[in-house]
């Protein structure tokens, strides 16, 4: 969770960058302000629907890892089960054995 978090916080962060980065260019452009203000409109209008679509994209990559992650969760508690299963198996076995050899030391003495 934590992974997440922090490519949440770098992208926004990036994106405040890119989004200061930007206007600071086009305030130091030599242009009229009309203009200036028309093309830090048109920008921010940009940067704002990129947000939103690599926001977008991060979810949904973020659901899928979230899935697989799940699917592996899954097949190693099956594996786990199992293995702690063929270990009961194996120690009752062994029991076993070790007492009717106990057994038999028991009825030769």
């Amino acid at each position: 969770m934590s992974d997440r978090g922090s490519a949440g916080d770098f992208l926004a962060g990036f994106f405040i960058g890119a989004l200061v980065g930007a206007m600071a260019a086009l305030l130091f452009a030599p242009q009229p302000g009309e203009e200036t203000r028309k093309q830090l409109q048109e920008r921010g209008l940009e940067l704002k629907e990129r947000a939103a679509e690599l926001t977008a994209e991060a979810r949904q990559r973020a659901e899928e890892l979230q899935e697989r992650g799940r699917i592996i969760l899954e097949e190693q508690k099956a594996k786990l089960e199992k293995a702690i299963e063929e270990g009961k198996e194996a120690a009752t076995k062994k029991k076993e054995e070790l007492l009717s050899k106990l057994e038999e030391e028991k009825a030769a003495a």
